[in-house]
């Protein structure tokens, strides 16, 4: 008998193996409904059955067996001694199918341990590349019953007819590599730790959340003021629930901030997917500052174990069977994630990101602050979604205050004109409705304040927000302000940002004097309500943003303030500095009220045309397939596409309250996935050189392999945060 796998027990010796035969029938399996929900069930199978062909080799199977009868770490490549199984499989298929399906299948099996390959080599040389490996794999070994048992499983013709110009036939042997990886993971799972297996899928369904959801909004509406802000509130709701009975496509959702989106888009998501069968809901926020408070409201609303939080400042190493078999893949009915996460892994390679992608398919996505989607990678993402919603059952909603102009118009060739239905029945008129606030401009955008003036002027003040743009600024401006002012930026760890933040809505709430001075981070999705807001000069999106925390309940008996002005310094270099270019040439021409809605599609459009690319690093080129061997780079994607650029930070855990017991836990533990993700609220990021420095001079030491944290409190100020002084001039290392 062949063997896939094999365990040992607590007691020292070794279990039963696993067979190969029932690992890939298992895997097919698997693979096949999980490729279903995009018509490509044929094809997942197939991909099954074949991924772990080069294990039913005489040499495999020897070195499976060798070492006291077994190897645990056997079936995983890239380990100092270990066999490749995953070439001689990506080969056979290629000669069993020829090149045309071949081709798609061997990338699926040459990746699912090391991740999707490029076909050509790169600069370094290349013998990870797809073409090298295929040229020098041999299939001879390989049992003949294997061999003579695939032509019969020749999949069927590909779904629909790919788009060889873009990214159509990426995406899909994408998704097919997803479902074989989640497959190959399961599958093993069952066999390494049914315990573990036997824990997944407890649930409930879209159809019970919206019972529990529609439940909670009917006690929460008997409890609310009758205020006009909480009717317009009731309108909107309104107008999500209409809406959801639409067609499965792309929907904006238009609400100025304070209007009660969040919960009226959970409500769309939850309606529709419910009328058309979708799997999942898939919330995608911009900062983990934000995540925790919205996943907060929705487990007030739907329970507290439905909601699945996907968020890691701290992502385990994917080369062990234990980290591999518990990465996350995203089966649950409500996942709430980064920006970063979601698109990341849109363009993944790794199995570890790839896995969950063929759960993107059949859901119903809501890209929430859909204006903080990053221009540099525009075009990929926006036919990228494209793509889902034709081919997927994907529907997106772009939910902001601020809309941006993700259709075609003029040169920007965006998603198709007219593919955007809105949601909200009377937008010009909402706005209007809502406006709680004066904007007032500077009269001389060349005559900067200084921190000292702006301090002066901020101190007058009682009740009043500062927004700055970088975390430098924000302590400038934070030592110049009175004793007791509160400083927020991400310096903060998550726990640490929460915990100010509640004290600051408790002032609010109590009438007290309070100032507070800001990175960005506070604008998109706190929920703050001052009578003033300072805001620095940005980008129209982000002085709208700062102005939704003004008046925000519309209970002051006039206008909120939100005051714009010059800061001492330019906003980062990059496309954060363009932004506030592009907004100090549209209000210097007259743009009338800056949060008039309609002045939105006009600073996209013309932040868009000042981007330097809105496909920076050339994902597009290096996804399209060339026409001759099928040539795709999925690796050197993958590796260029960084929302945020990881080579240029670190994460450091940081003692604040209950962070320092988890840290002395981690390094007695070990990396234990329940105690990472705990750790992940006391994780601060930093610029790679200050992490240097303060490595350098003993302040942070390795407490897990790859993980570190501060040796001392010292280091960490309990109302500024990591103290760490550093803001370069390169673009590339912004972090707010």
């Amino acid at each position: 008998m062949d063997i896939a796998h094999v365990r040992q027990l607590p007691d020292g010796s070794w279990d039963t193996p696993q067979s190969l035969e029932d690992h890939l029938n298992g895997t097919a399996k698997l693979a096949a409904s999980f490729a279903r929900s995009f018509g490509s069930e044929a094809w997942g199978k197939t991909a099954g059955l074949a991924h772990d062909t080069g294990k039913a080799t005489h040499e495999w199977q020897k070195y499976l067996r060798r070492k006291s009868g077994y190897d645990e770490n056997a079936h995983l490549e890239g380990k100092p001694g270990t066999i490749d199984h995953s070439s001689p499989g990506a080969k056979l298929v290629e000669e069993i199918f020829g090149r045309g399906i071949g081709r798609i299948l061997s990338y699926c099996i040459a990746g699912h341990h090391a991740g999707l390959p490029d076909w050509y080599p790169d600069e370094a040389g290349g013998q990870s590349a797809l073409c090298f490996r295929l040229s020098n794999a041999a299939t001879a070994g390989i049992a003949p019953e294997l061999k003579t048992g695939l032509p019969a499983a020749k999949p069927d013709n590909p779904p629909w007819r790919f788009d060889n110009s873009g990214l159509d036939l990426s995406l899909w042997i994408r998704m097919l590599f997803s479902s074989l990886v989640d497959a190959d993971f399961l599958d093993t799972e069952t066999y390494m730790d049914a315990g573990k297996a036997g824990d997944r899928g407890a649930f409930h369904s879209i159809q019970e959340l919206l019972v529990r959801f529609n439940r909670f909004m009917a006690d929460m509406a008997s409890c609310a003021e009758n205020t006009p802000v909480n009717a317009i509130r009731r309108t909107i709701l309104a107008d999500c629930r209409n809406a959801a009975k639409l067609k499965p496509g792309i929907f904006s959702l238009t609400v100025p901030t304070g209007g009660g989106k969040t919960l009226s888009s959970l409500a769309f998501a939850l309606e529709h997917a419910a009328k058309y069968q979708c799997d999942r809901v898939i919330y995608v926020i911009p900062y983990t500052s934000i995540i925790e408070q919205n996943a907060d409201v929705f487990r007030q609303a739907l329970g507290d174990d439905q909601v699945v939080e996907h968020h890691a400042s701290l992502d385990e190493d994917d080369a062990t069977p234990k980290s591999r078999l518990a990465a996350e893949n995203w089966d649950a009915p409500l996942i709430v994630t980064t920006s970063v996460q979601f698109f990341e892994s849109l363009f993944a390679a790794k199995t570890s990101r790839c896995r969950k992608l063929h759960n993107i398919a059949n859901s119903v996505v809501v890209l929430d602050e859909a204006q903080l989607v990053p221009v540099e990678y525009l075009m990929p993402i926006l036919e990228t979604m494209e793509l889902l919603t034709s081919h997927y059952h994907v529907s997106f909603v772009i939910s902001t205050a601020t809309q941006p102009a993700f259709e075609s118009h003029g040169s920007f060739k965006g998603l198709p004109a007219g593919r955007v239905h809105e949601i909200i029945s009377d937008v010009p008129n909402l706005y209007k409705t809502l406006k709680r606030v004066i904007v007032e401009c500077p009269d001389d955008y060349q005559k900067p304040v200084s921190w000292e003036d702006l301090a002066r002027e901020v101190s007058a003040e009682n009740r009043v927000l500062c927004v700055v743009s970088d975390r430098k600024s924000c302590r400038e401006l934070h030592r110049l302000l009175p004793e007791g002012t509160y400083h927020l930026s991400a310096l903060m760890c998550g726990r640490h940002r929460s915990d100010t933040i509640a004290e600051i809505k408790g002032k609010l709430a109590a009438g007290e004097p309070v100032r507070v001075v800001s990175t960005q981070l506070v604008e998109a999705g706190v929920d703050l309500d001052f009578p003033v807001v300072y805001r620095a000069l940005a980008g129209l999106d982000s002085i709208a943003q700062a102005a939704g925390r003004c008046s925000r309940e519309g209970k002051l008996s006039g206008f909120g303030r939100v005051v714009v002005f010059v800061p001492p310094k330019k906003s980062p270099p990059g496309i954060l500095r363009k932004a506030a270019e592009t907004t100090e040439t549209m209000l210097k021409a007259g743009a009338g009220d800056p949060l008039d809605h309609a002045n939105f599609e006009k600073f996209f459009g013309e932040l868009y045309w000042r981007a330097i690319s809105l496909d920076i690093k050339g994902i597009i080129k290096l996804l399209k397939p060339d026409p001759d061997e099928c040539g795709i780079q999925f690796r050197t994607a993958a590796e260029k596409f960084r929302i945020i650029d990881d080579t240029m930070q670190r994460t450091i855990l940081v003692p604040y309250k209950d962070g320092e017991g988890l840290i002395q836990m981690l390094k007695t533990k070990g990396p234990e996935r329940w105690l990472l993700r705990k750790l992940q609220r006391y994780a601060v990021n930093i610029y790679a050189r200050d992490f240097a420095f303060l490595h350098s001079r003993g302040s942070v030491t390795e407490v897990s392999p790859g993980i570190y944290a501060l040796v001392a409190s010292v280091d960490y100020d309990s109302k500024t945060g990591l103290l760490v002084d550093e803001i370069p001039n390169d673009p590339e290392l912004f972090i707010l």
